[in-house]
C-alpha cells in the first residue's frame, strides 16, 4: 500500500494553487508547506501527496510504501540494495517528520526516490 507520493513541479506556487483547487472536492487540503521548497496535501494531518521544485534536488519522483513494522522497513532496504538500488538513507527514525517516523530510502535504477515507512510507535 502507498503511504505518500511526491512529484517534481516546474512552478511550485502555480502547482500548489492548482492542486488546492482540484483536490478540494476530494476533501484534501494543504497540510504542510513553506511555499518555496515543498507543499503537502492530505485529508488528515499528514501529507499523502507532495510537490517539490524540479530545479532543486531531489528532482525525481518519490514514492513511499507503507510498512507494518520497523522490521519490514529494514527488510525492504536490504532487499532493495541486493536488487541493485543505491542507498539514499538507511533504516532509522526521521523525527523531523514526526517522532515515530521510521523509514529507509533507496534510489531505483532510474534514480527515483523509493521509501518504506512505518509510523507506529515502537
Amino acid at each position: 500500500m502507498l503511504d505518500h507520493v511526491g512529484i517534481p513541479v516546474q512552478d511550485l506556487g502555480k502547482s500548489q494553487a492548482f492542486y488546492e483547487a482540484v483536490l478540494k472536492p476530494l476533501r484534501m487540503r494543504l497540510v504542510a508547506g513553506d511555499g518555496i521548497n515543498y507543499a503537502g496535501f492530505g485529508a488528515g494531518e499528514h501529507g499523502v501527496f507532495w510537490l517539490g521544485p524540479s530545479g532543486k534536488p531531489p528532482s525525481r519522483t518519490h514514492v513511499a510504501f507503507a510498512a507494518e513494522d520497523r522490521e519490514m522497513v529494514r527488510r525492504f532496504h536490504e532487499a532493495a540494495l541486493e536488487a541493485g538500488a543505491m542507498d539514499n538513507g538507511g533504516p532509522g527514525l526521521r523525527p523531523h517528520y514526526h517522532p515515530d517516523y521510521y523509514a529507509a530510502f533507496v534510489l531505483d535504477p532510474d534514480g527515483h526516490n523509493i521509501e518504506a515507512v512505518c509510523h507506529k510507535r515502537m
